[in-house]
């Protein structure tokens, strides 16, 4: 099930802002029991050290396909309370498939996805407990274009129950730091393309879930001063208040200043899941970019050495 709106209401009812209601439906699935197996798996990644405190997402032995052949191969890992995993990987390998998974926006084929230990869409009360802490944003997040930027940013506030006099304080605060706060009370369909993103983005931290999925929240024609802003807010965001995050991006530099941990996805299974140090040694790399290129590019590299040497026989 794909929904297309630019949030993901906790209550699957919508919310009330200017001229009307957006309404975001919520859809449950029937509970995939495969007990036993997917404890096996976990009790695997436990043993392989890839769980190093008490893990807020659990995706368990994970396969979807949407009828052609399949995306996701088998897929488990978990990720820690605190930390921030970027999910990396060739473009059309499942990386924001499964973040849609791990949102709930998917139900998978074949496998398991908990969040703080709750099954997803296991049951309307579940999903919708799990939905009042967990925020999605998608990379073509939608927006109501007859309301403003900052009634926007309230009336996500508001559906995730941020008390109202901290909301004020916090949208101001995220408007500033933006710099949308010019155009706060314009309409939303007055804004470019990246003052919606940054819009998204004001959004997503003015909800305060203890769970961001974010889907490329570099992209999007953001202007150097919202990448600084939102590079920084990563950074320090998960250290500060332990939330998690999760996000998919392609630019290496940015994915190794903000994540501690790094998921590669490659033919819609997990090539590694490590550290960032740990990925650089284990490719005898000298930096990161390097590293990445090793694993999930060799072929461009080799197309780049051809190419050069093309270039100084001319």
């Amino acid at each position: 099930m794909g929904i297309s709106s630019g949030f993901v209401h906790p209550s699957g009812a919508g919310f009330r802002c200017g001229a009307g209601w957006v309404r975001v439906w919520v859809a449950v699935d029937r509970e995939i029991r495969r007990p036993c197996l997917l404890q096996l798996r976990m009790l695997l990644c436990l043993s392989r050290g890839l769980l190093e405190g008490p893990s807020v997402i659990e995706v368990s032995g994970v396969t979807h396909h949407f009828g052609v052949g399949p995306v996701l191969r088998d897929v488990s890992f978990a990720v820690p309370t605190g930390r921030t995993l970027a999910i990396l990987g060739p473009n059309g390998r499942g990386k924001t498939t499964l973040l849609k998974l791990m949102a709930g926006l998917l139900s998978p084929a074949f496998g398991q996805v908990r969040i703080d230990g709750v099954l997803r869409r296991s049951s309307v009360e579940a999903e919708l407990a799990i939905r009042a802490k967990t925020y999605f944003l998608p990379a073509d997040a939608w927006f109501p274009p007859t309301i403003t930027g900052r009634e926007y940013i309230l009336a996500v506030g508001e559906t995730w129950r941020v008390p109202i006099l901290r909301l004020f304080e916090h949208t101001d605060q995220l408007l500033e730091l933006f710099q949308l706060k010019d155009i706060s009370n314009s309409l939303i369909s007055s804004y470019s393309t990246g003052q919606k993103r940054k819009l998204a983005l004001c959004a997503a931290l003015a909800s305060e879930a203890n769970i961001l999925l974010l889907d490329e929240p570099f992209s999007g024609g953001l202007d150097p001063a919202g990448l600084t802003a939102i590079r920084h807010i990563l950074r320090r965001l998960p250290r500060r208040s332990e939330r998690t995050v999760v996000l998919t991006s392609p630019v290496p530099e940015l994915i190794e200043q903000i994540a501690d941990d790094v998921l590669i996805l490659d033919k819609g299974q997990i090539q590694r899941y490590a550290t960032i140090p740990e990925i650089i040694a284990s490719c005898g790399a000298s930096t990161f970019d390097e590293a990445l290129r090793q694993l999930i590019f060799p072929e461009t590299e080799d197309a780049l050495v051809r190419y050069f040497e093309h270039e100084v026989n001319r």
